[in-house]
């Protein structure tokens, strides 16, 4: 089988965001996480890898980047993908701009294209300018995120900080024109200098027109709108089904793990647990009690069946920064993460085969507990949030970007599960 699309992303839940939009359209993918072995086949039209490169160093970023595209041009990858965030997480130093540099100059392209842009989940881009349910990106939630904080809108400028050369702009009224219009504009910018061309978009229908514009370039960058665009060129709708059926969850028991601080998790959680068992973690004993985990994992186990128990370290703005600044935030984060990664291995030993994730580092950090290298993509949860389930063993995950999603999230990834007695309402 030819591999049409080789999809490098900075993280798990962006992964899972990414594969669950191609299978969407009947394409046949495979998650792998983690930089892919030397020997190891894989045999579908796309292959998402997933790193762990959104927050770490930039230098370590390009490094599992560049390994990553080795490992996908030993396989004839067709086309390459560079998929971050839909809200284009980032600091000045990167690590965006330094691993889209680094891939551009290992592929000996000079020009490529970046879009974050989802409008099913309100990320829309005009006049190159970010938007998050119709408000700038600076002034969302993502204005206080605790480790990539946004304090800029502007696509150009937060690409120019970061990388090596000069963007220009695609508006959307070139959008609207259609695919040979974008295509001129494209080459227009490249011809004078231009490397990073921002690309607007309003709508799907601009996501399917930019795909079919950028079919051709070696490396395309942004979040899973634009992929989504550019596999309706491939579309296989028939084979959808079947692609979906490999990642649907099984029978056995379910746990909430929710990490992330976003303005939509704190809702989630908070519509969650007025009806579901619910137990907030505690920052200060997942940094020096080691027997904390025990202590969680045999609270999950004892609460009746049902709708899946919450274990949460999801906090509003004030109760957040508190805890950063008692504990520090890089330290307080790592301690949750592996607090949450212990537990899922506790309870998985315990019979628990359904991991319902909220936030990209808890996501990651629960999967490699769990020991899971590889992916099937299941049924959309919510748009760019699929169930999956593991290659090697039964267990199932729904691995969620904070702020995708409804309210009702965690009730709707129960609701798709074959166990039927769970009170949804």
């Amino acid at each position: 089988m030819t591999l049409k699309l080789g999809v490098i992303a900075d993280d798990f839940t962006g992964a899972t965001d990414i594969a669950g939009f191609l299978v969407m359209n009947g394409l046949t993918t495979v998650q792998l996480n983690g930089v892919p072995g030397g020997t190891e086949k894989v045999s579908a039209d796309a292959v998402v890898i997933s790193l762990k490169s959104r927050s770490c160093l930039a230098a370590q970023a390009v490094k599992d980047s560049l390994a990553s595209l080795d490992w996908l041009r030993a396989q004839d990858c067709g086309q390459v993908f560079f998929k971050y965030c839909s809200t284009f997480d980032s600091t000045a130093q990167g690590n965006i701009g330094p691993v889209t540099d680094a891939l551009m100059a290992a592929l000996d392209t000079d020009f490529t294209v970046i879009c974050p842009a989802l409008p099913v989940n309100g990320r829309t881009i005009y006049q190159g300018y970010l938007f998050v349910n119709g408000v700038p990106l600076n002034e969302s939630g993502m204005r206080d995120h605790p480790v990539t904080p946004m304090r800029d809108a502007n696509l150009m400028r937060l690409i120019q900080m970061q990388a090596q050369g000069r963007a220009g702009n695609v508006p959307a009224q070139v959008l609207d024109k259609g695919v040979d219009a974008v295509r001129a504009a494209l080459a227009d910018l490249k011809a004078t200098g231009v490397r990073y061309a921002v690309l607007d978009a309003l709508s799907d229908a601009h996501l399917e027109t930019m795909g079919r514009a950028v079919a051709d370039m070696a490396l395309v960058t942004g979040g899973s709108g634009l992929a989504d665009g550019m596999a309706r060129a491939w579309a296989v709708p028939d084979r959808r089904a079947a692609a979906e059926a490999k990642g649907q969850p099984g029978k056995g028991r379910a746990v909430v793990l929710s990490g992330s601080c976003s303005q939509m998790t704190n809702a989630q959680v908070a519509a969650y647990k007025a009806k579901a068992p619910a137990l907030r973690v505690a920052v200060d004993r997942a940094i020096s009690d080691p027997d904390y985990p025990t202590e969680l994992a045999d609270w999950v186990m004892a609460q009746p069946v049902g709708l899946a128990p919450m274990l949460y370290a999801t906090a509003d703005p004030a109760r957040l920064k508190a805890a950063q600044d008692r504990f520090g935030a890089a330290r307080a984060s790592a301690a949750i993460e592996q607090l949450f990664g212990a537990v899922a291995a506790l309870l998985e030993a315990a019979g628990f085969d359904q991991f319902i994730v909220a936030g990209g580092e808890t996501s990651g950090i629960v999967t490699q507990s769990l020991g899971i290298t590889g992916f099937h993509i299941g049924p959309q949860i919510a748009p760019g949030v699929p169930w999956v389930r593991a290659t090697s063993k039964p267990v199932s995950l729904a691995l969620k970007s904070g702020n995708f999603g409804s309210e009702r999230f965690f009730f709707d990834a129960q609701s798709l599960s074959p166990t039927a007695d769970k009170d949804m309402t």
